[in-house]
């Protein structure tokens, strides 16, 4: 139904909005399963559902620059799982690669999020749109230990804990595990990004280095 632009008929889309956010609302929640866990924990929960995971990396606080675009590659792929034997995975929080939950629960999928505890010591918000958190004993926040090409206990819990990773862009982290999955003979793929221009530009000033003007990410610069 349409609505007139003028005030006199507005009081028409309000049972319209009323439903589209109470639908949100059911679909969003707080996370049902919040817990530390060990990769072979996370594992034995994953294998109990008997359900296939589909892993979702990217730009976390870097965001894109095209988020449109993002949400738009990231709905073509979930239209390819059946939502009934795939539970979508990614890392917890809502930034960046993070909007794809709510995506996900719109479409029905059960969610889930692997995430350091270093987002725990630090307060880092949780998607309202993740069903199920767990929390990796680690002093980092992910990618290859410093030094080696050895994932840290949070992106071994991300790799191997996945049938098939998608990755719309992404930094250090993302390049890592990438690397690390298709060593692992793992499905994969890689779609280019650029993480958000101004952010970069704005984080660069901060730390007293050059404006950048290469905006792939260190997964592009790889993939």
């Amino acid at each position: 139904m349409e609505c007139a632009q003028s005030k006199r008929h507005l009081t028409c889309c309000l049972p319209v909005l009323a439903l589209l956010f109470a639908r949100l609302a059911l679909a969003c929640n707080q996370p049902s399963t919040i817990r530390e866990a060990t990769s072979e924990e996370i594992r034995a929960f994953f294998k109990g559902k008997n359900m296939q995971v589909l892993t979702f990396l990217g730009y976390s606080g870097a965001e894109y620059e095209n988020k449109a675009a993002m949400l738009e590659q990231a709905t073509q792929i979930l239209d390819q799982f059946d939502p009934r034997k795939t539970i979508v995975s990614i890392g917890a929080t809502p930034e960046g690669i993070g909007a794809v939950y709510e995506i996900a629960k719109r479409k029905g999928f059960l969610t889930a999020g692997i995430v350091s505890t270093q987002a725990q010591e630090n307060k880092v918000k949780l998607s309202p749109c993740v069903d199920m958190v767990f929390f990796v004993r680690d002093a980092t926040w992910g990618g290859f230990a410093p030094g080696t090409e050895r994932l840290s206990p949070t992106s071994t819990a991300m790799v191997e804990n996945s049938d098939v990773i998608v990755a719309i862009g992404g930094g250090e982290v993302t390049r890592d595990e990438l690397m690390a999955a298709k060593r692992a003979g793992k499905a994969f793929r890689f779609i280019p990004a650029d993480m958000n221009h101004q952010l970069a530009r704005e984080r660069a000033l901060k730390r007293g280095q050059a404006a950048p003007t290469d905006f792939r990410g260190a997964a592009g610069a790889v993939f």
